[in-house]
């Protein structure tokens, strides 16, 4: 029996938004739905503490201290609970870069409003590498700048960002780091970095965790000032363990991930998983690239400056998905008429494939896009 249970008549290449829970993982959180609807006064009594041992073991799978992480649902919500919980002076800055993320840039701009500030976007290029990158977040860094927002891996242009060096730079200046970590957990080694500040990240997706399943870890002074987005019954208590108490919200998916986990370890091996994935990545980009260049006459290749793991970024034909909605418009085209579940991006009105590998795929996967959605693509743009 296949641990993974995706419809067989798609070719699924988009890891990198929803990932593919393991069959034991579901059926884990099958079993604790049931134990939760046979006796809902037992189950939601007792859920704080089954949240702190779900907190303990996400914290020894990610390798950062239990004392130091808070389960939330999304990255998004580990972002506006730092939002929230920062208090910002009058004029207040926040800094990010063009490559942030919808959500967390607009949750930025919210804040920065209700404080009479702003957010400052350091522009850089795709092709930046780590010292051009570092160089040009910290110029725009004031004396008003209250926060520094920054991705780890990013959503739109499957890059990375340097975390470490952008954060010395930073406590240099006393001033706070949120990493977005959305993408890291499964796909780095050891997804959280070394330093004083905010990260959160997603465990659904190349972690393979239950949707629904997110870490906040803070470390160093700045965890004091933490608090719930909504408040429960965890209020005597400081961050984590005021976290641990969610009230009727349903946790499952928290309390199965340590089975998602184990299985891949168990029956593959984390490093393997990242090997494969990048050696399939590469392949893929490759020959998709090439697809494209040949369809087209344009060269479809994306020098994203620091690539990382098994996402990977190819140029679209000219005209297509060059505005957010169009994006989406791209990606339903290829899923209802090829079969073929992928991520499009837009960066700087550029139209871009963003590719992911995980266990379940093949070359054949790749080799079925090229053959299959490169022509359907290169026609759509002509006829745009």
């Amino acid at each position: 029996m296949s641990d993974w249970t995706l419809t067989p008549s798609k070719v699924h290449l988009n890891h990198g938004s929803y990932g593919s829970v393991p069959r034991a993982g579901q059926d884990m959180q099958h079993r604790l739905k049931a134990r939760m609807d046979d006796n809902p006064c037992t189950w939601f009594m007792g859920q704080f503490a089954l949240v702190a041992t779900a907190r303990t073991e996400i914290a020894d799978f990610l390798g950062v201290r239990a004392h130091d992480l808070a389960l939330v649902h999304n990255a998004s919500a580990g972002v506006s609970t730092v939002y929230n919980s920062l208090v910002f002076a009058p004029g207040a800055e926040i800094v990010t870069t063009n490559h942030a993320y919808g959500a967390v840039l607009e949750g930025a701009r919210r804040i920065a409003r209700r404080s009479g500030g702003s957010v400052r976007i350091a522009e850089v290029p795709l092709d930046a590498d780590a010292e051009a990158a570092c160089a040009l977040v910290m110029a725009e860094v004031t004396s008003r700048t209250a926060l520094i927002v920054l991705d780890q891996i990013t959503s739109a242009t499957a890059r990375s960002f340097p975390v470490e060096a952008i954060a010395r730079a930073a406590s240099a200046l006393g001033v706070p780091l949120l990493v977005d970590g959305a993408h890291a957990p499964g796909v780095l080694k050891a997804p959280v970095p070394d330093f004083d500040g905010y990260w959160v990240g997603n465990l659904h997706k190349a972690a393979c965790a239950p949707r629904g399943t997110a870490a906040l870890v803070a470390r160093g002074a700045f965890k004091d000032v933490l608090h719930p987005l909504i408040d429960s019954w965890g209020f005597p208590h400081s961050f984590p363990e005021s976290f641990d108490h969610v009230g009727t919200q349903d946790v499952t998916s928290w309390l199965a991930a340590r089975t998602a986990f184990d299985t891949i370890e168990r029956r593959y091996g984390w490093d393997a998983f990242r090997s494969y994935s990048k050696e399939l990545a590469d392949y893929g980009s490759t020959l998709i690239g090439e697809a494209f260049t040949a369809a087209t006459g344009e060269d479809a290749s994306a020098d994203v400056g620091m690539p990382v793991g098994p996402l990977r970024l190819i140029r679209l034909p000219r005209g297509l998905a060059t505005t957010h909605e169009d994006s989406h418009a791209v990606r339903a085209y290829i899923s209802d008429r090829l079969d073929i579940e992928t991520a499009i991006t837009t960066f700087g009105g550029q139209g871009f494939l963003r590719i992911s590998a995980h266990l379940y795929n093949s070359p054949s996967d790749y080799e079925i896009f090229a053959e299959k959605a490169v022509p359907e693509l290169a026609k759509l743009a002509r006829n745009s």
